[in-house]
Order: C-alpha cells, then structure tokens, then sequence
C-alpha cells in the first residue's frame, strides 16, 4: 500500500494506482474528459492537472502514478489556473448550440465550463468546423464540431469492442475522429461509445430531439435478451421509453450495454403493438374484451380436453418470459391435466436431466481465464458482453482462445473481434469427432485413456494445447452446441476434456431466464411432448407465451392444432391464431430473470400498460381459475416469484442445483446436421420489431437468413 496526501486528506491506496483513481477513491474530483476508469489512459485533454509539491510542472492526475508521501493540490491557485488555461483551449472552437444540443443537461464540457470557463473569449478568429459523418442507424455524427478529441470512442472501440472502427485523421486544426472508409460503425457495443462520449459529438440517433434529459423518468430494469442479465435504466416520458443507458452494476454488465440491450426499446412503443384481445371470426379479426377472450380460451381448451383428452393441450413457452410467467404456465398446463410444455423453441435434442445447466463460473471470472476453449456458436454475436470480458482476458493477461466453429475464419480475429489461438472450422455434423479429437489429444497429453478412440489431427491438437495451458480455463458451449442433434455427447466431451485439463465446463445460456425455465421446470413430464413433437403436429390446442413458430423455432412451423392461443405484446402469430391475448413486454410488468451465472434479478414496471395490455402472470392466474386448476390466488407478482423459488428469496440459485454435467453415451459417429444461424437482432419477438437494429449490418444479415 502507498500513503499520500491529496488536499490535506491522507488517502492509501495500492501501488501503480493513477493519482486521478486514487483522489475519486477518497472522495475527491478532479475535472477530467479523456480519462474513463475502462479504457486506457491517453492524458490529451490536460484537463485534470495538478499541482504535486516537488514537481516543477503541473502534472496530468490521470497519467501520474501514486507515490509514496507524495502530497497533492487539486484545488489550489496553481492547479485551478492551469485547468481554467486548458479550458479556454478547449472552448476555442466549440459552437455556442447548447440549447439545441441533445446533451444539453448531461454534458461534462456544460458542467466544467461553469466552474472552470471564463465569462468571455478572447479568441478572435474564426472557428473551425467538422463535416458531419454518417456511421449507421445508432450512432448520430451530424455534429463533430462539439468533438474535443479526447478519443474515448477510440479506445473503446479497440479495447473493449474489439475493433478500432473510429480513428483520427489529420493534424492540429485538420484533426477530426471518423470512421475508418467512411464506413458505418458495426460493433455490438457501439452504443457505448455515446455513453461515454463527455460532449454532443456522439448522440444516439433514435433518440435524437425526442427529449431534454431532465424531462425524463429514470427507473432501473434489467435486459430481456441474453443471459447477462444486465442492468438497465430505463428513461420515460409521457408513459413511453424514450431511451436506455446502461447501470453500473460490475460483477454483471461493469458498466455497459449490448446495442440490442440499449436500442430495442423502439419495439415497445412500435405500430406492432398488441392493445385489445382478439378472436379470429370467420378468417377476420376482431377484437373483443378480457372476458369475452379468456372465456372463450377456457371454454375451447375445455372443449378439446374433453374430446381428446388432456395430452392434446401444450405450451410452447420463451425462455425471455419472466420466471413468474414460465411457473405460472406450468402451473396451469399440470393443472388441466397436461405434461406438455417446453421452452428449448430451438433445440434438436431433449434429454430430460436433474441438473440447471449454467455458466459453471461467475461472470466476473471470465475476465480472468487464462485458457478458453468454446464449441459452437459465435461468442461476439450470442453473447456480447461475455466477449467482452474474454476480450480483456486475452489483452490484459495474455489469454489463449480457442474456438471450433461452422462458421468461416478467414478473418478470424475479426470475426470474434479477438486473437484466436487456434480455431478449426467444420460442418456441425462433425463437431463430436472432432471434439472426440481433442479429448484423445489431452488424454495423450496426460498419459490416460481416451473417453473415445478418435486419432487427433492437427487442428484438434492445437485446441488440445490452448485448454491444456494456464491454470485458470473453461470450456464454454455456446447457442449452436446446445441447439446441436447431439448437445449430450458435445457436453459430455467437454465435461471429460474439463475434467482432466482442470478447467469448468459451461453452458453460455442462450436467452434472460433459459436457467430461471430450468429452475420452474418448464419442460415437459416423463409423459409430456418435447418442443419439436408439439410443433410437428402432437396438439391440438397450443398456448404460446412469447413464442413465434418459425423465428423462434429455427423455420420449424406450428402444425396440426384446432385452436392456437397466443400470448403476445405483438400482433404476432396472425395465420396460425385463434386468439391474441396483449400480455406486457418487460417494461410494463414485474417480474425476475435469472443470469447465466444463476444470479437472481428482479425488477418493476417502468411504464403502465399500453391499451388493454395486462402482465401475462395475471392473465395465467385468472385463465387458471376459469378452468378451476385449484391454484393459489396470487395478488402480486411478488408472492409468485417466492413460490417459484421456493419461499427462498436468495440472490442466487443455490449451488447443489447446479450441474452440467451429461452422463449420456458418447456417439461421434456424425450425422448430416443443419443449424440455421440466429441473428444477434433475431433472438427474440423485441429486438426484431425494433427498425434502428434491424437497418444496421448485422440486422440485415440476420434478416436474410
């Protein structure tokens, strides 16, 4: 530990720590724009110098290490004129259009200017001004004038977003950031960078004039998409999200957002709106009220049970519902007598198993591997957030990564937007044997038998060497591995190769509560039907609770059902339905979704409900009392999420339920196995119904698929 002093307050702290850190860590600003506690230190906007006794200069804080004894003035004569000179530097060429600025209200250069800005200018000349840029349906860049260089949005980009897509061009008074080509900004996380940008010169464009910051309501909620669970706050005005940054919240989501996390909120206030029941009569559409609907369900489900008895009723349930409305469905399907109900919409196998399949670690701890192996999917696109902690892994502590993939890696590092240390590329029937490979390589590694007889070839060994390396590893299965014909041998391959190289073995989790679907037991019974078998014409009367068969289904159609009753906040489902019921996205009900890591995140309504819409955990409760199932009356949300944990309100899922383990018989034989690619903006109902994802590259790609 090092001791100093900063205006006259003793602080200690860890040696290497930068001044700047260590004043904020006791309490004390200092006025900065270039310096994010993220990103790397670049130390050119000057702004947060210093006055450090022994020192001839004034000295950058966020550049200047701690030392021992050293004593510091932040606020003293020295330091407050060397910070007011810096300012007029870089007010020279700032246009004068705050009041048409949409970050008029959250601006660092605003706030500073007030305490640290002269009332006039003694700069003359004329101003410089930058051309707008054009870089895509997110980011705004119509006003790089504001643009005081402090490349925040550079080094994000290259540090955490994995690809340096801004950059800066030319000299002194030329000097402008753009993109590289003139091209659009196509990272995942390009968001981020208007969080962090401290001016106007990166806004989000749906935003863009749609509100003043200090007109909007800031409520907390948590991402509906995949499985980090991040946390959000949400921004409201006029009972609509008008915009969503990220909340700091660092052993989940540090402090920031996937792009389908922070722009998918345009869907919630989108024309696809669902707001009144309808009931398909004679081919049209009509829409009726609560009573009139939910009669009908109960009477049409009553109906079909009596004359085909109970197994024709089923559910196909999303695992982005809410835990409370994955128990409550399960609920009601046992309750009229069923066992079908699934929430694996796109998997090819279904092996019943005791275990929730999870992370194996923390979220935390992937920033601290030094050895990962990852089987199917693409960990940039699934999971942009856990990239993101891999990504610092390998820049920070030398990380090996590799990866076995159908995708092609001719631009491998551009592709996971990291180094890889080994990648093999094969179709995914191959993907047993050539994991078998890989086993046989560790096991000659380790001078142990192999769990299956499959000579190594040269890719498999260079895997083999990167999970063999470093002490603290995991093998990861991905979207495509899980989704995978044969995902129990896949698992049980990587569960050996993790056994005997030291490392945890994973299940990324696809979706916000596919481990919450695990933990209520929303699959189907020893009698029940799997997703596939529902689908493929096993009903007669469906309930779909956030599912679109076809998207959310890998192409596979809903078939053979004399009644479909879909639970939707979108007019989804049209050609197949008998009845929309308007059930509440995220933002408009309370409820809870559990991480990939088994953290347990609960949230409330951010706005009231759109037209006729009511949270679809109400309408399961009344539905399941016009059927006369004998279910508890609950009055809250609440009291739903306490029965479905258990009467347990703990912040994780206990740990003896948590296993990833597959005892299933190993077969590498392979098979013809065709696994159509989900886009990163079609995972699920919301983010393909929102228009700025769905017109940026990835949006379009995913589209044509």
């Amino acid at each position: 530990m090092v001791e100093l002093e900063i205006d006259g307050k003793k602080v200690q702290t860890t040696k290497g720590t930068m001044l700047i850190e260590a004043a904020r860590q006791a309490g004390i600003y200092i006025p900065h724009f270039c310096y994010h506690h993220k990103l790397t230190i670049a130390a050119n906007c000057r702004m947060c110098l210093v006055d450090i006794e022994g020192q001839r200069k004034i000295m950058p804080a966020c550049a200047m290490p701690v030392a021992d004894g050293m004593v510091v003035h932040t606020n003293n004569e020295k330091a407050i004129k060397a910070q007011k000179v810096v300012m007029e530097f870089l007010l020279i060429n700032h246009p004068l259009d705050c009041p048409i600025c949409d970050q008029g209200g959250e601006c660092q250069l605003q706030d500073l200017a007030v305490g640290y800005g002269w009332s006039g200018t003694r700069y003359i000349e004329e101003k410089r001004a930058v051309s707008a840029k054009e870089a895509g349906p997110l980011i705004s860049m119509l006003e790089m004038t504001r643009c005081i260089h402090c490349t925040r949005c550079v080094r994000f980009g290259e540090e955490v977003g994995g690809i340096r897509e801004y950059g800066m061009v030319a000299r002194g008074e030329f000097e402008e950031i753009q993109t590289y080509l003139s091209t659009s900004v196509d990272s995942e996380l390009s968001g981020n960078m208007i969080d962090i940008c401290p001016v106007g010169a990166l806004t989000s464009k749906p935003f863009r004039f749609a509100a003043r910051t200090w007109e909007l309501a800031r409520r907390k909620s948590i991402s509906p998409h995949d499985a980090t669970g991040a946390n959000m706050e949400m921004q409201v005005k006029n009972n609509k999200v008008l915009r969503v940054v990220a909340l700091e919240n660092e052993p989940v989501n540090e402090c920031w957002l996937a792009d389908r996390d922070r722009f998918s909120y345009e869907a919630l206030n989108s024309d696809e709106r669902l707001t009144q029941p309808m009931l398909k009569q004679g081919g049209a559409w009509q829409e009726v009220d609560w009573q009139t609907a939910l009669e009908y369900v109960a009477n049409g489900l009553a109906g079909i049970r009596e004359q085909h008895g109970a197994g024709a009723i089923g559910a196909l349930v999303s695992p982005h519902s809410t835990l409370e409305e994955l128990f409550l469905m399960r609920q009601l399907i046992h309750g009229l007598g069923s066992q079908n109900i699934d929430y694996r919409l796109r998997n090819s196998q279904f092996v019943a198993h005791e275990g929730i399949r999870w992370l194996g670690s923390s979220i935390a701890a992937l920033a601290e591997l030094d050895s990962v192996l990852v089987i199917g999917g693409n960990l940039r696109k699934d999971h942009p957030l856990f990239a993101a902690r891999i990504r610092r892994a390998v820049r920070d502590g030398g990380a090996q990564v590799a990866a076995l993939t159908s995708q092609p890696m001719l631009d491998g590092p551009k592709a996971w937007a990291m180094p890889l240390a080994a990648f093999s590329v094969a179709e995914p029937g191959d993907w047993t044997r050539m994991l078998a490979e890989v086993a046989a390589a560790v096991a000659a590694e380790k001078g142990i038998a192999a769990p299956v007889d499959a000579p190594p070839s040269d890719a498999s060994r260079a895997l083999a060497q990167v999970i063999l390396g470093g002490k603290r590893k995991a093998v990861l299965l991905g979207n495509a591995a899980v989704q995978h014909p044969a995902a129990e041998s896949l698992l049980a391959l990587a569960g050996w190769i993790a056994e005997y190289t030291s490392a945890t073995v994973g299940n990324l989790t696809e979706a916000a509560n596919t481990v919450g679907a695990q933990l209520v037991a929303a699959v189907p019974g020893t009698e029940g039907l799997n997703a596939r078998q529902m689908l493929d014409g096993g009903l007669k009367a469906a309930l779909l609770l956030h599912c679109e068969p076809g998207a959310d289904t890998r192409g596979v159609p809903l078939t053979g059902c004399d009644m479909v009753v879909t639970l939707s906040p979108f007019k989804a489902n049209l050609d197949i339905s008998d009845v929309l019921l308007p059930v509440s996205p995220f933002s408009e009900t309370s409820g809870t979704y559990i991480n990939a890591e088994a953290r347990v995140q609960s949230f409330h309504a951010v706005v009231g409900p759109l037209g006729a819409t009511r949270p679809a955990w109400k309408v399961l409760r009344v539905l399941g009392d016009l059927m006369q199932i004998g279910a508890p009356a609950y009055q809250s949300s609440e009291e739903v999420r306490l029965d479905a944990l258990g009467g347990a309100d703990a912040e994780f899922v206990a740990q003896d339920r948590l296993d990833n383990r597959s005892d299933a018989a190993i077969d590498v034989s392979g098979q013809s196995v065709t696994l159509n690619p989900v886009g990163i903006y079609q995972l699920d109902g919301i983010v393909r119904r929102a228009p700025s994802l769905q017109l940026t590259t990835d949006g379009k790609a995913g589209a044509a698929w």
